[in-house]
């Protein structure tokens, strides 16, 4: 008798608990810093986030290891729904880095919330006007151009990693933490040539302060206009798109992961938010529930482990 006392007693706890929350003000934690498309959607979804919940989301920029030092934190946070992360596939890093502290089964998926394709950028006083330039200037001088990287596992790591494989081209890559500062590099000239996600360089390609010449995927793109798509820019077999979604600590009530995914995705589904996030490049994408975007990520993760097989590309 008493066992079941306690146990209603723990039952009738956590669904009060679930039905108050929140009661304090939610961190959002994301692994990349200011001024590219993780700290843009980290930001975007919080406002939304804080506006159906009724409290503050607080974002925190903990850059470092294409996001691995934010997932390691926020898998060790307390399973209350109070430190919540905004990141692509775990099977991203978990297949990238050999000695990972934390694991894709530390976290619920909670709601995607937007996806793109990422931006292949040279340098203006390149003399390259097209991705076949670019190509035949890289496979005649192998290693001679110099390429940003927005760090290791990150969305335009993984594309220019493809480009190159597809192409059959080696840059000299340099690795930064964060689109913003491989812009900066981009732009002053240390390098020549840079993938990355859309909303870090769209203003500084509207400004006239980089040349784009290709996105990374088969087609051009709404969401992208005036660039051409890889199979348009004569690079064919190459595809490279990303995405971010919120994630809880494992152990986190799913009541709770619910009210957080119908937050999110009220917030994703209004027009104003979705053209904010199309004048990105990217396009607003939540799950149809939890369930739903665990599935989706299941399924997608084989394919990273064979793209970063087949690349080579290792952290160790």
């Amino acid at each position: 008798m008493r066992v079941l006392v306690f146990f209603a007693i723990c039952f009738f706890s956590n669904f009060s608990f679930s039905q108050s929350y929140p009661v304090k003000p939610i961190r959002l934690v994301v692994g990349y810093p200011p001024g590219g498309s993780g700290d843009f959607t980290t930001r975007l979804i919080a406002d939304e986030l804080g506006k159906e919940l009724g409290t503050t989301v607080i974002v925190e920029n903990k850059p470092g290891a294409g996001g691995s030092i934010a997932s390691e934190f926020v898998a060790r946070s307390p399973a209350d729904g109070y430190t919540l992360l905004n990141q692509g596939n775990h099977a991203i890093n978990k297949n990238l880095y050999k000695d990972l502290r934390y694991d894709d089964k530390d976290f619920i998926p909670v709601c995607r919330v937007a996806n793109g394709a990422t931006v292949l950028v040279v340098n203006n006083d390149t003399p390259f006007k097209s991705a076949k330039d670019l190509v035949a200037y890289a496979k005649a001088n192998p290693g001679k151009l110099f390429s940003a990287s927005a760090g290791v596992g990150s969305a335009p790591h993984l594309a220019s990693v493809g480009f190159e494989a597809a192409a059959g081209i080696k840059f000299t890559t340099i690795q930064f933490k964060g689109g913003g500062p491989a812009s900066q590099s981009l732009i002053a000239g240390d390098t020549q040539v840079m993938f990355a996600t859309s909303p870090t360089v769209m203003g500084f390609i509207k400004g006239a302060r980089m040349r784009p010449l290709m996105i990374s995927m088969h087609k051009a793109s709404p969401a992208i206009p005036g660039i051409p798509g890889s199979e348009e820019a004569g690079v064919q077999g190459f595809e490279s798109t990303f995405w971010f979604g919120l994630y809880a600590p494992a152990g986190t009530s799913m009541e709770i992961v619910r009210r957080l995914h119908a937050a999110a995705a009220k917030g994703l589904a209004k027009p104003d938010i979705r053209d904010r996030i199309a004048s990105q490049g990217m396009d607003a994408a939540p799950s149809a529930s939890p369930e739903a975007f665990a599935a989706e990520i299941r399924v997608e993760a084989p394919m990273w482990e064979r793209v970063i097989r087949e690349s080579g590309a290792r952290v160790e």
